[in-house]
């Protein structure tokens, strides 16, 4: 049976290794095809083109020398064609062909970007890094080393110090989400046991979610999120956010008040959920779900309010605390039915924060590996705008200037005056 299983296992591992190969062979010749297609119109654009021999100004010149590009499903070489443009430009200069698919510079795809911050999060150190990207992207990986992942390392750091000092003037975000993130790196010293990393983003006028502000908090306390939330205003940001949406976590909710009074308060019905269900028995947490999704998915909120009653009744005699955790933030949980129904969706939960961060939350021990609080800070910065690019917009977006200018909204509906 061991024999079996084990014949089992390297016939996966050889028909993983054959189907990566097989991608990877299509992705070269997918990628030399598209690169061809651009160098073609290219030329056939200034085929008119001649000089006084009558010879053609742009011709083709053979290949650049082979690239190796460095992508998710391992090393693709890569041959461009070399165009011989005899054109000059204003100033008298060559005009040069440059290839918007394959940049001069370009070693390795943006899935590469990512992934070296997933690792440093995950605990992984600098030394080791080479290893575990051999390991996910083949054995021959010579543009990764340890000493290059150090020098892009410390250029992140300047882009995210840029970043963090960035005017933010000409903004206006009409609800923003926060929360606050633990991961497995243990930073320099001791005191840095309780350090979180803080997370603030929020949807434009336009409906774009856009990353505002990330920093290291203790603890998520008051001054904290004062601190990073002074600092946006101080950068600009002066109009309070119609909406704040964020978890039970004390320090924000103070701060938020103390720094923009009129934004509304929305909390988490993710993170309600599961703080609930933790106070009651497994055999229980089912049926105490499906009872919290009827409240928080009601069409209107006298219909979110019976099904609150309802929860509290049936629960309240044998679980006090899991009721006592529902109860006492019953306002604050609802808040959202006095904005559009289209955009329920977005404010009831941090899901834009929590799914960036999934597969990198502290939920073990932390690893042996110290790492800096800068290179902490830049790491989830990178991973945080690589994932920025995959947010979608707000559903109804059109809503958001009624939102703006205070337009009275009940059970998600536009209120219409008498």
């Amino acid at each position: 049976m061991k024999q079996c299983t084990i014949h089992n296992e390297s016939v996966s591992i050889s028909s993983r290794d054959i189907l990566t190969e097989i991608l990877r062979q299509g992705a070269q010749e997918m990628l030399a095809q598209a690169i061809n297609n651009e160098v073609a119109e290219y030329i056939h654009a200034a085929s008119d083109l001649r000089d006084d021999q009558g010879h053609r100004l742009v011709v083709r010149n053979g290949y650049l020398p082979a690239r190796t590009i460095r992508t998710g499903v391992g090393p693709v070489e890569i041959r461009q064609p070399r165009v011989n443009d005899k054109r000059t430009n204003e100033n008298g200069q060559r005009i040069r062909f440059s290839s918007s698919i394959l940049p001069p510079y370009l070693r390795r795809t943006r899935s590469i970007d990512e992934l070296i911050p997933w690792l440093y999060l995950k605990g992984v150190s600098t030394g080791d890094f080479t290893d575990a990207l051999q390991a996910l992207l083949g054995p021959d990986a010579p543009g990764l080393s340890a000493t290059n992942i150090v020098r892009l390392k410390a250029s992140w750091q300047q882009e995210w110090a840029a970043w963090s000092k960035r005017s933010l003037a000409d903004k206006h975000y009409v609800y923003v989400w926060a929360d606050g993130i633990y991961f497995n790196v243990r930073l320099e010293d001791s005191g840095n046991n309780r350090q979180c990393i803080l997370v603030l983003m929020g949807a434009t006028e336009e409906g774009k979610k856009e990353l505002i502000a990330i920093t290291d908090g203790y603890r998520e306390s008051t001054q904290s999120w004062r601190e990073l939330l002074l600092d946006v205003k101080k950068r600009g940001l002066s109009q309070s956010p119609k909406a704040a949406t964020g978890d039970g976590a004390l320090g924000f909710w103070a701060a938020l008040r103390q720094v923009y009074p009129a934004t509304q308060q929305q909390r988490c019905w993710v993170h309600k959920t599961a703080n609930v269900l933790n106070k009651m028995p497994k055999s229980i947490q089912p049926k105490a779900k499906s009872m919290l999704h009827e409240i928080w998915m009601a069409e209107r909120r006298q219909q979110a309010n019976e099904a609150f009653d309802l929860f509290i009744e049936t629960f309240e005699a044998r679980y006090p605390k899991a009721v006592e955790c529902l109860a006492k933030d019953r306002d604050v949980l609802l808040t959202f039915y006095d904005f559009p129904a289209e955009h329920w969706v977005h404010l009831r939960t941090t899901n834009p924060i929590e799914s960036t961060f999934a597969t990198v939350r502290l939920r073990t021990a932390r690893t042996k590996g110290c790492g800096s609080r800068k290179a902490c800070l830049t790491m989830v910065f990178k991973l945080a705008c690589c994932a920025e690019r995959r947010w979608r917009r707000l559903n109804g977006r059109e809503l958001i200037p009624e939102v703006i200018r205070g337009v009275s909204f009940v059970d998600g509906v536009k209120e219409i005056a008498a």
